[in-house]
């Protein structure tokens, strides 16, 4: 029998912790205003007590096909490996960075998929499907979003994989509330991985992302899945990144480099020069070297700087730290005699990198000197090192790795300065 309960209950959004009243900061996690009032009218089972059965570790035994090649070395990398039998894997990413159609092109390779789409009709995924050049005889679509009925589809169908796409748009019936709603999403994501638990096949769940650039639902969502990837990219560009936040089956240090096209998605293994743009070379242009997981890359960092037309110089920056270029333009001021304190100054990663590692520092602070004395760097030379607050400069992990692959492009690797201003002077004089 079901009993249910008819009393409301307030769901942080951010950690998923439950209150009885409402307040407007998050005794848990300490944010405000993300409780979120949901009805706790959820049907549950009468606790009955079952006998707790342990076998030592030992005693279980890891089969060689117990991971799924997905077709793409380079996402198999990102995933440990390959997909785990009996993982539920979260994809997310801003809509059409192409997650749906990049999950497409992986189950081509698999030979039974079970796909279940809220926010496409099987006509438009036919569709989408042709247009990649994709076999649709090995996926099954569901024509309802409702996954309560999905055990009894896996028993029907044995699929070997399972794409819910998206976790926002699906719902079970025999729980309250609407497709989207966080009781809907927290209680479907826990359905999903005791589906994928008892039946050790994987699950592949899309999810949409907020503004801040996390899925979107409880927090909860993410401890309850094994991997958690993120899509990354900007529309305009046709790069795409595809990188593990968490993965029990893994490192989360490494990445897919991926280039959308008319055709899908197609992987790249040897990115390398992906990220430079034909302007490199031009004042207020430098190169550096990231390293992403264990692949480095060749990034091109841009800065412009003006004079300031309004009483307080303004400081953009896209794919870089605001915080960290304010430290930045405070040594250069300090240590190498710029006057930069009435400049407005703008610095852009090429590509939609995010450049977030120290070892950028350098390419950074020449780039913003390049701009201000409108003076190019020299051509084909790539910098990476860390700079102190004292204006020296620090050396960065792994730095053979990084110059062997600038100089395989052909570029020349400086980072053997004693401080800040003597770059700027070797480099700028």
């Amino acid at each position: 029998m079901a009993k249910k309960s008819g009393s409301s209950i307030f769901v942080c959004s951010n950690c998923g912790n439950e209150f009885s009243t409402w307040s407007g900061k998050c005794l848990a996690c300490g944010e405000w205003n993300t409780l979120k009032e949901m009805s706790s009218e959820i049907s549950k089972l009468e606790a009955v007590s079952e006998k707790i059965v342990a076998k030592n570790l030992s005693d279980f035994k890891i089969s060689s096909s117990s991971r799924i090649k997905t077709g793409y070395s380079e996402i198999d990398r990102v995933f440990g490996g390959g997909i785990v039998e009996g993982s539920v894997i979260l994809l997310g990413g801003e809509p059409g960075v192409g997650k749906s159609t990049l999950l497409l092109q992986i189950v081509k390779e698999i030979p039974s998929t079970l796909y279940i789409s809220g926010e496409e009709s099987p006509e438009q995924l036919l569709m989408r499907a042709e247009r990649l050049g994709v076999g649709t005889k090995n996926i099954s679509v569901s024509e309802t979003s409702d996954i309560s009925g999905l055990e009894q589809a896996i028993i029907e169908n044995r699929p070997k994989i399972i794409v819910i796409d998206s976790i926002q748009t699906v719902y079970n019936s025999q729980i309250s509330g609407s497709a989207g709603s966080q009781v809907q999403v927290k209680e479907s994501g826990l359905f999903l991985q005791q589906l994928a638990k008892k039946h050790k096949i994987p699950i592949i769940i899309i999810g949409h992302v907020t503004k801040e650039g996390i899925v979107a639902g409880p927090r909860m969502l993410e401890h309850l899945v094994d991997v958690v990837v993120y899509m990354e990219g900007e529309r305009r560009s046709e790069a795409r990144i595809l990188r593990a936040v968490k993965n029990r089956f893994g490192t989360t240090d490494e990445i897919a480099v991926l280039r959308m096209g008319e055709k899908g998605i197609v992987e790249i293994k040897n990115p390398g020069a992906l990220f430079l743009s034909e302007s490199s070379g031009a004042a207020g242009s430098a190169v550096t070297v990231l390293l992403e997981g264990s692949r480095p890359l060749l990034v091109e960092i841009q800065a412009l700087v003006t004079p300031t037309t309004f009483g307080y110089p303004r400081r953009t920056t896209s794919g870089f730290d605001l915080n960290r270029l304010n430290i930045l333009i405070g040594i250069m001021t300090k240590r190498a005699g710029l006057n930069l304190g009435n400049q407005d100054i703008y610095v852009n990663v090429v590509g939609g990198i995010t450049a977030s590692e120290p070892a950028t520092d350098l390419a950074v602070c020449l780039a913003i000197a390049s701009s201000y004395k409108n003076k190019p760097l020299p051509g084909n030379v790539a910098y990476f090192a860390e700079v102190g607050l004292t204006g020296e400069i620090h050396r960065v992990m792994r730095a053979e790795k990084r110059k062997k692959e600038a100089e395989n492009l052909g570029y020349k690797v400086r980072s053997n300065y004693k401080d800040i201003r003597e770059a700027i002077e070797k480099d700028l004089s």
